[in-house]
């Protein structure tokens, strides 16, 4: 006969009605409040998102020139929502023997060899898009900056094969680690290419002038501000305190019909 301690058979009675609440639970288990910070030092953890965009002579970041590059730093308002920065841009000159494909051209529209297109060798290049970001980060108490890109690897894999051929050291972006938009207008939107996310949002696409990096970072950074303030806009924080869904580089709330209501249909 098999003599059990009472003590030990209560324990693990508990136990298993334990494991049966866990199993029986809700799952997921609903999100909790979050409050926003109004600082961009605590938004995203140290890290500033700056928009970036690239025209390349093809998708191979090694082999294939970097033509064209623009950037847009994300800032803050008083309001604690996000507004864009000033672009900065440049057309790059092939690092010499890049690969260009004609078909990657025909895209673009870029001519490598045009004598009005004021091309920077890329060290040149590097440094006239990291000084404003540097600026940013001084300026916004950040650690780092995070790239923010429509298929943002790609953006990243072509300017960290420049930083290496370049020799460049401390650059100002995180190596690895990246937002971007593909994902966030996928929740948001159920729209992964970046024209018909911007149509989605409310927003107007030109498509006569895609594939050029300015237009492109324009129209990231102004979906990238739009989906994440409107976050915070649906995420309950307080009866009290809920950060506008849009605002102006001027600090002025819009009106509810001046931007889209992103989720409106999704909700």
């Amino acid at each position: 006969m098999v003599v059990v301690n009472a003590g030990v058979a209560m324990v693990a009675k508990r136990i298993a009605c334990q494991r049966h609440r866990w199993h029986c639970a809700r799952y997921p288990a609903p999100m909790k409040p979050i409050r926003f910070s109004n600082a961009m030092l605590e938004r995203f953890r140290g890290f500033l998102p700056v928009v970036v965009d690239v025209e390349t002579g093809g998708f191979d970041a090694n082999r294939d020139a970097l033509l064209e590059i623009a950037a847009v730093p994300i800032l803050m308002n008083s309001q604690g929502s996000l507004i864009c920065g000033e672009t900065t841009t440049t057309h790059v000159a092939p690092f010499p023997g890049a690969h260009i494909d004609p078909r990657s051209l025909e895209i673009t529209g870029i001519d490598p060899t045009h004598p009005f297109r004021g091309a920077l060798e890329e060290r040149e290049a590097l440094d006239l898009i990291f000084h404003p970001v540097r600026k940013a980060l001084k300026a916004s108490g950040c650690n780092r900056a995070i790239l923010v890109g429509h298929n943002a690897h790609f953006d990243l894999g072509f300017v960290n094969a420049a930083i290496r051929r370049t020799g460049y050291k401390r650059s100002p972006f995180h190596p690895f680690s990246c937002f971007d938009t593909v994902s966030l207008a996928g929740l948001a939107l159920g729209q992964t290419v970046l024209a018909k996310a911007v149509a989605a949002s409310g927003m107007i696409w030109d498509a006569s002038q895609a594939h050029s990096a300015v237009y492109d970072t324009e129209r990231t950074a102004e979906l990238f501000c739009a989906i994440i303030n409107q976050w915070q806009r649906f995420t309950v924080q307080s009866s009290d305190a809920v950060p506008p869904a849009v605002a102006t580089s001027n600090d002025t709330e819009l009106d509810d019909n001046a931007l889209p209501i992103l989720f409106a249909a999704h909700t």
